[in-house]
């Protein structure tokens, strides 16, 4: 089993960014959990059967797919929902990523894990990194990505774990708040660290 490196940050930090350019400096695998969930909430996959018998039917489209905009409003208006859907995804979604983790062959893996301390994986890796941004600078980036009001983002930023408790639980910090060039100097300096303490 290769050595994993988790890397977070609250929604509209930038962490996809920053982890694909970590993963080029280091030439490391990278593996994206939000793909490796949306994989499993495609028809007929384990986390769509999962959810198909929890949810109403209305949450699903004529040709069976999960309808997500729906789920997502659902989500950040009933913690208890959240709970359930988190209970069922979260197992599987480990599962896979552990299993394709083994398949990489590789010393050691990159996993970008938006719900990293959230889902309580902090035992699933053997560093932490959290990227992070100012609130005003990811409202404006989840506005304009997801086109969504400023009262949506601030619901998708109050549902997951204040930045200061992930910031304690890290390893390595990256402030994704100012320009571009400023996040690649801190990343070049996370890759260097990252080297030398999986090798010594």
């Amino acid at each position: 089993m290769p050595e994993l490196i988790g890397i977070t940050g609250g929604i509209g930090s930038g962490k996809s960014r920053a982890c694909r350019f970590l993963a080029d400096l280091g030439g490391w695998p990278l593996l994206d959990l939000d793909q490796i969930c949306r994989a499993l909430l495609l028809p007929q996959a384990q986390g769509w059967l999962a959810l198909k018998k929890l949810l109403p039917a209305d949450f699903f489209t004529a040709n069976g797919e999960l309808n997500r905009s729906k789920l997502r409003e659902a989500i950040f208006a009933d913690a208890g929902l959240r709970r359930q859907i988190d209970s069922l995804l979260h197992p599987l979604a480990k599962q896979e990523m552990t299993a394709q983790a083994a398949r990489l062959n590789a010393p050691l893996v990159l996993a970008e894990i938006p719900l990293l301390f959230e889902a309580g994986w902090q035992d699933s890796v053997s560093q932490i990194v959290v990227v992070y941004a100012d609130e005003a600078v990811r409202l404006r980036r989840i506005m304009e990505r997801d086109q969504v009001s400023e009262e949506q983002a601030r619901r998708a930023i109050a549902a997951q774990m204040p930045l200061e408790d992930k910031a304690r639980l890290a390893d390595h910090l990256i402030d994704n708040s100012a320009a571009w060039e400023s996040t690649c100097g801190q990343l070049r300096h996370v890759a260097k660290k990252i080297y030398i303490t999986t090798r010594s």
